[in-house]
Order: C-alpha cells, then sequence, then structure tokens
C-alpha cells in the first residue's frame, strides 16, 4: 500500500527554515573568544543586535564581552550560565543602547546572587557565612533598584508622587490611603487661603435707624 504524499511538507519545512533563521542565535564559547552561532553570519550580527537593543556592531560586541566576562565561573566562562543571561536579556527586550547597558548589568548581579547563595549554603565556617551572607544583600537589594530604574527609564523619567493628606471640599470624592503616580507636578509657592470657620457667625449689619441711635447716644455721652 503506497503512502499518499504530504503536498504541504516542503512549504512546513521552509516556514520551519525562516523561523530557525529568523531566531535569535545564540554564543558559542571558544578557546580564544566566543562568536554568534549562526549559519549567516552577518544575519546573525543583526539578529543579535536587534536582541540586545543597539544600533551598531561595537556595542553589540561590547555588551557580550562583558556578559561572556560575568558568566566566568572559576577559571573560564560558564556556557550555561551565559546562556541563561542571553535569555533573559532577550526576554527584558531592551530598546536601546542604555537599556542594553542596565539590563546586562541586572542579569549579571542576578546570576552573581545565585552563586553568593550557593556559597552561603555549602559554607563550613562562620567567617565564610558572614561573607556570602553579606554579599548575597548587597546583591538582592541592587537588583529591585535596577528594576525601579529601568521602569524609570522606560516612563522617561517621571518621577513618583506619593500623596498623603488630602483635602476634599463638599460633594468631592476622598480616596482613602496612599495614591503614587507618575507625573509632572506644579507646585505654587503662594499658601492657600485659609478656609473659613464653619462655627463662626457673620456678625450682622445695623440698619439705617439702629445706627443713627447708637450715633446720638455717643453725642450723649459725649
Amino acid at each position: 500500500m503506497s503512502k499518499t504524499p504530504d503536498l504541504n511538507l516542503p512549504a512546513a519545512t521552509a516556514a520551519a527554515d525562516q523561523t530557525i533563521a529568523a531566531a535569535v542565535p545564540r554564543i558559542k564559547l571558544l578557546s580564544h573568544g566566543f562568536s554568534i552561532d549562526h549559519p549567516d553570519p552577518e544575519l546573525g550580527e543583526r539578529l543579535m543586535a536587534d536582541a540586545l537593543g543597539v544600533a551598531d556592531r561595537d556595542a553589540m560586541h561590547g555588551i557580550l564581552r562583558q556578559l561572556v566576562r560575568a558568566s566566568v565561573n572559576g577559571a573560564k566562562p560558564d556556557e550555561v550560565s551565559l546562556g541563561f543571561m542571553m535569555s533573559m536579556v532577550q526576554s527584558i527586550k531592551p530598546k536601546d543602547c542604555i537599556e542594553a547597558m542596565m539590563v546586562a548589568q541586572m542579569v549579571s548581579v542576578h546570576v552573581m546572587a545565585m552563586r553568593c547563595a550557593y556559597h552561603l549554603a555549602n559554607a563550613d565556617d562562620i567567617a565564610r557565612q558572614d561573607s556570602a551572607a553579606r554579599a548575597l544583600g548587597r546583591l538582592a537589594r541592587t537588583f529591585p533598584a535596577q528594576i525601579e530604574a529601568l521602569s524609570r527609564y522606560r516612563s522617561h523619567g517621571g518621577s513618583a508622587v506619593s500623596v498623603q493628606n488630602v483635602t476634599v471640599a463638599d460633594g468631592g470624592k476622598a480616596i482613602v490611603g496612599n495614591v503614587t503616580q507618575y507625573a509632572k507636578v506644579i507646585v505654587s509657592d503662594k499658601p492657600a487661603p485659609a478656609a473659613p470657620d464653619a462655627r463662626r457667625v457673620p456678625m450682622p449689619e445695623l440698619c439705617e435707624h439702629a445706627r443713627d441711635a447708637v450715633d446720638a447716644r455717643r453725642k450723649t455721652r459725649a
């Protein structure tokens, strides 16, 4: 029994080849450095530059060289750590050279923090435990600060504004609690007018006859 040939197979194979060709290439570690693992070197460099968010070849190779050095474990770069770092960079998707540098620092700090956590878990004396714990604490505090810095940069530098005390007039609506948003705020240096005291009752004006009577009494006393 003969099998009917699949006429869609060549198209599917071609589509798969295009997907592989357009995927972000991996970094291949060599004895004397590293290379971009892609069948088309020019296309591989272009895809890698787009993944890193940089505009030229020098910036791309500079970021890659720094990531390779940051992946060093022991005496040589670690291909598994480098692959993880590159995957995280591509997931965050830096948009320009500033973001590329910030993201490279973020993934490097994370890898170093995990190494410190490993050393802390395997420390066999108090001195090594203290050293690993201090390093891990500093790196763990640095990482969320880097995330916040990247978020501020992506929001075009808007500064966070916290509102705690809100005065609401009659008929208004109030939000109870702290309100934080990124915005530009214009603050006037003029003091706000004092609100009228609801407990004060304004003095009524005297009518014309009453004023004449008061004036007459004042003249008599004089």
